[in-house]
């Protein structure tokens, strides 16, 4: 049992589809077709928005980030998810783990906070449209960015560390086709509480930001309603449904496969990665198609 207990693992292993490891091959096509039309389809979006004066304005520059943030998610799970489905390479490096981790984690946070800030610009926009251009302008809009990035960085920072300073023993077999803190943690056969703490403080963060988004969508309906005409508050209400729709196929995954990792006993595992591959792969698949549409 002590030689058994100071085994370091030097390499962690990701998992594809269980007991479909024959058919890898056929759902890297798809794969891959899905994570080509999020990245085309983020890059169309910025192209658009970079090469259109009309659509130099507040709104876009937050669609902007918001596409930033898909086009990062997409580009962080990827390589690892093609080295398992083409070429059944599963392994990876506890660093390289580390470093996908913090790049995965840094652009949810990241689209977590544009989920926020986009309901305040629709509330500005609806609650005092004369003064709008006035309060929000470019140079607020790229400050804001810059604090919505850096505050993303400083949350996940610590991950990568806490992470390395664990020890891990005989277990190396990980849940996703990528990398999450809360994943590789639970490999650890050494004390993981600070981890523990500090990654529910972190989801804590992230469960804020929908709160006061639900906070926001409130004073939303509030301003709406009082708007005397039915067809301004129907046209009000149209520029909120977009937003409303990205808020839900970014947060309902997630919501679902953090409890599933936090309470679920019994989960089934392909249940699981099917979720947490719906977790990076919709939004950054569905927002692009939706405010492309939009635009």
């Amino acid at each position: 049992m002590s030689v058994l207990n100071d085994f370091k693992v030097n390499l962690f292993l990701l998992i594809g589809i269980p007991r479909l490891e024959h058919a890898h091959i056929w759902f890297s096509i798809p794969i891959c077709l899905l994570y080509l039309a999020a990245i085309m389809g983020n890059c169309t979006i910025l192209f658009i928005i970079k090469t259109e004066p009309l659509l130099h304005e507040p709104m876009y520059y937050f669609l902007t980030m918001l596409a930033v943030s898909d086009t990062g998610l997409s580009l962080s799970s990827l390589p690892t998810m093609l080295r398992i489905f083409l070429f059944n390479v599963m392994g990876i490096s506890p660093d390289a783990c580390f470093a996908q981790e913090f790049f995965i984690h840094g652009f949810t946070l990241m689209e977590s906070s544009v989920l926020l800030i986009m309901p305040l610009d629709r509330f500005l926009a609806i609650y005092n449209p004369l003064r709008y251009s006035s309060i929000l302008t470019s140079n607020r809009v790229a400050k804001m960015g810059l604090i919505l990035a850096i505050r993303s960085i400083l949350l996940v920072l610590p991950f990568p560390f806490t992470l390395r300073r664990l020890k891990y023993c005989q277990k190396n077999l990980l849940s996703h086709s990528y990398c999450l803190h809360q994943d590789t943690r639970k490999l650890a056969c050494s004390d993981n509480k600070t981890n523990v703490i500090y990654g529910f403080f972190v989801a804590l963060c992230t469960m804020l930001d929908l709160a006061l988004i639900v906070l926001s969508y409130v004073l939303i309906l509030k301003t709406i309603l009082s708007i005397a005409s039915l067809a301004e508050r129907l046209k009000a209400l149209n520029t909120c449904v977009f937003h409303i729709y990205a808020v839900l196929t970014f947060y309902v995954p997630i919501i679902t496969l953090a409890a599933m990792h936090r309470f679920a006993k019994h989960k089934s595992l392909l249940v699981v990665i099917l979720i947490a591959d719906m977790f990076l792969l919709v939004p950054s698949l569905m927002n692009p198609i939706v405010y492309c549409v939009k635009t």
